[in-house]
């Protein structure tokens, strides 16, 4: 069983950057498909970025151009750079591995608890 933890969440003002990551708990790491899903309470989780296990990357219309998803499978750490957020950005974003790739978030086995991120001024 894959463990994630995600941390880097915070608050920052409009136009502001952060960056998240997500700790893997064991080197399989390397065989799964990394995403990143936003929620908002009484919402479903929203697609952001996905990175294959041979760097390709997907992003969401809204973030394409904003957000970097990158991964590092020496350290088992998945990263999302967020640049120019957007008070729209706001929601705990959680990290997920599947074996397969698609971007609903049924298709994912594994989960992180999640980080807050808030976008206010």
């Amino acid at each position: 069983q894959l463990h994630l933890v995600e941390s880097g969440g915070g608050l920052v003002q409009p136009g502001n950057s952060l960056r998240l990551s997500c700790a893997a708990s064991d080197s399989s790491f390397k065989r799964y498909s990394m995403a990143w899903f936003r929620q908002i309470p009484g919402s479903e989780r929203d697609f952001v970025a996905l990175v294959t296990k041979v760097n390709n990357s997907l992003y969401a219309a809204p973030v394409k151009d904003r957000f970097i998803i990158s991964r590092d499978n020496a350290k088992n750490t998945v990263l999302l750079q967020m640049n120019n957020l957007k008070p729209e950005d706001t929601g705990v974003y959680h990290c997920a591995a599947s074996l397969n790739l698609g971007t609903s978030a049924g298709g994912y086995e594994y989960w992180g608890q999640g980080t807050q991120v808030t976008v206010s001024s």
